[in-house]
């Protein structure tokens, strides 16, 4: 996910609920360090278009995955990156990504589901959303405010994973590009024409694999 343009959570004590919010810095350089960057792909390329096959090797390779996801989300300057998004057709995204209150959160996840919500706890907010593989483009996108994701981790233990604010909408979009949706997908026909209006007259900062 590209960087914005301009209550607390319930814990359900049977979840595996990372701590996701110490030591960002030092553990996000570690897996930078050992990676390397990889072009992003954009809309258009068909692994951004299809739901991905589930992780079921949890080993040195995934791990040298994650590492580049890190680097190429860092050269990127995204919060949140999918492995289709560098062309590798796997369930697992990394985020780099601040809550709205100023809290940093940086990990992983392998085979992502979102938790339905329950009513009361779908409070919807109407932020800007971007994202990396559709470069320059933003637009308003309603999501709900609060976000669980449960799946694996690198070593193929259970987790999960919640965020509120501009998180929950980092882990949902995440999600959803291991499933086959862009962000633009779940706009109006119109949004979704100027979200690409604005992408053709932009220029990305970051190398992109250019389609066809």
């Amino acid at each position: 996910m590209a960087q914005q343009d301009t209550e607390q959570p319930v814990n359900d004590e049977s979840s595996e609920f990372i701590v996701d919010t110490e030591d960002c810095e030092a553990r996000e350089l570690a897996h930078r360090e050992r990676g390397t960057s990889r072009p992003i792909t954009v809309v258009g390329n068909p692994v951004l278009h299809k739901e991905c096959k589930d992780v079921t090797d949890f080993d040195d390779e995934l791990a040298q995955l994650i590492d580049d996801m890190f680097a190429s989300q860092r050269t990127a300057e995204g919060v949140g990156l999918a492995a289709n998004q560098i062309g590798v057709d796997l369930k697992v995204f990394v985020y780099d990504c601040m809550d709205d209150e100023g809290v940093r959160h940086v990990g992983h996840v392998c085979n992502p589901v979102l938790d339905e919500l329950p009513a009361d706890r779908r409070v919807l907010d109407d932020s800007n959303e971007g994202c990396l593989s559709v470069p320059t483009a933003y637009a308003e996108l309603a999501r709900p405010d609060y976000a669980v994701v449960r799946g694996q981790d690198l070593h193929g233990n259970p987790i999960a994973v919640e965020g509120t604010g501009y998180f929950a909408r980092c882990l949902q979009h995440e999600t959803d590009h291991l499933y086959g949706y862009l962000y633009i997908d779940r706009l109006s026909k119109r949004d979704r024409k100027d979200a690409l209006r604005q992408m053709a007259d932009g220029t990305p900062r970051y190398p992109v694999v250019a389609n066809g």
